[in-house]
């Protein structure tokens, strides 16, 4: 509640004081009214009209009111229902990301046949209601529908010592180049929940300046995976790669790696040890791409690596065409003096590749045609399909291991106590 503002049953007091004649004044009267009520009870006059016109506030035994049940809604229930099946198909974003990119989605789903008017409660009327709707009007209505489940995954990176004291370290709030090309580089371990075996894991690069992000799989971190996984990305890349920031893992601090950047003048530069924030960009796209998209189920086969593979492959095209991001532009200060982050409007990492000007005209074409293939429902399909295959592969060894792992580490109690069961408080 603000300060000043007194509680709701005594709101409700002084409507019922004031309903009567607020219903009968003149204009100028009912003026005065709204102010003796701003000044006694601390609400807007917005808030006080809708107190004194209420048809239910002032009834008798009427104490309290959720006024949201009795205002007429804004946008009609088929827009809401389209604005689900739209969130599902975008993979579940908030709506401050979701909200710039409906008109892009919009218009790439006309085009592509997945809305057409007349069909599924979709017409003309719901378009210009979805378009109207506010970030937190969409987040507002998707609320009931969103179903968080976050896991915990097992860190797998080793730290490489040989090379360490020769490469320079990149600190959090180190200034990066205002062009594409600089790469943050991380490793992601699909063991489940032991890391003991050989198991995938997933490379994942990200351009500092553009979102733009690469997933390649790894059968395990040997050097000549990773330099073999390295290749791929500066191919699939649509710019150069100029610099290349890893962590600490062995899998990166080693001459190989080393000399596969010096070979190509790329800048190699390493992160803190424990400090994530150095990294926060692939950090980020390890969490909200990677898990998100592949699970914590353990990948040790072959099949399931190349599902794997054709997973990242069809998730990339989602995220760097389709799923816009937001970057840190500044700081501001508030009234009390406190530093508030400042971020630009969203964008995709599309958007920004083409306004970084490092395109050729060739690429520029190129890249655009690539994503006038695109639709963006039939890669939620492809997803959803992949994302099947791999649930249907390895949740149930991933649940067997899981229990394995649980059972070990109850004997283990058992044999530290001496077979004494501990109180807990």
């Amino acid at each position: 509640m603000n300060k000043g503002v007194v509680s709701v049953a005594t709101r409700i007091e002084v409507t019922k004081q004031l309903k009567q004649a607020y219903r009968v004044a003149t204009r100028s009267e009912k003026s005065g009214i709204l102010d003796h009520f701003c000044s006694s009870t601390g609400v807007s006059r917005v808030t006080a009209r809708r107190y004194l016109t209420d048809p239910l506030l002032g009834v008798k035994n009427v104490t309290k009111i959720d006024r949201r049940r009795h205002r007429p809604t804004k946008y009609s229930a088929a827009s809401k229902r389209v604005l689900v099946w739209l969130w599902r198909v975008m993979m579940y974003p908030c709506g401050k990301y979701m909200k710039p990119m409906l008109p892009e989605w919009i218009s790439r789903l006309e085009a592509h046949g997945e809305l057409r008017e007349g069909e599924h409660e979709y017409s003309a009327r719901v378009r210009d209601e979805l378009l109207r709707m506010s970030a937190a009007t969409i987040d507002r209505y998707l609320r009931e529908h969103r179903n968080a489940l976050e896991l915990k995954g097992i860190s797998a990176t080793r730290s490489g010592a040989l090379l360490r004291t020769s490469i320079t370290i990149r600190k959090a709030g180190d200034e990066a180049e205002h062009e594409p090309g600089f790469m943050e580089c991380d490793t992601v371990a699909h063991c489940g929940p032991t890391l003991k075996g050989e198991f995938a894991r997933t490379l994942t690069a990200t351009c500092v300046e553009t979102g733009w992000t690469h997933l390649e799989v790894l059968r395990n971190n040997a050097r000549v995976h990773m330099l073999a996984a390295l290749d791929r990305v500066e191919a699939a890349l649509p710019f150069g790669i100029a610099g290349l920031d890893c962590d600490n893992g062995s899998e990166f601090i080693n001459d190989k790696v080393v000399e596969w950047a010096g070979e190509r003048k790329i800048f190699f530069t390493r992160s803190r040890p424990y400090k994530k924030n150095d990294q926060a960009v692939v950090e980020s796209k390890n969490n909200h791409i990677v898990r998100k998209y592949g699970f914590y189920y353990r990948y040790d086969t072959t099949d399931e690596r190349e599902v794997l593979a054709k997973l990242w492959q069809v998730v990339t095209l989602k995220m760097n065409f389709f799923t816009p991001t937001r970057k840190p532009i500044g700081w501001v200060s508030d009234g009390q003096g406190r530093r508030l982050r400042v971020y630009d409007k969203p964008k995709t990492p599309y958007q920004r590749v083409l306004e970084s000007g490092v395109l050729s005209r060739v690429q520029e074409r190129a890249l655009r045609a690539q994503y006038m293939k695109l639709n963006p429902v039939e890669l939620t399909r492809d997803i959803v399909r992949y994302q099947g295959m791999l649930i249907t592969k390895a949740k149930w060894k991933t649940e067997v291991l899981t229990a394995e792992v649980e059972d070990a580490k109850k004997n283990r109690r058992k044999r530290q106590t001496g077979g004494v069961k501990l109180r807990t408080a």
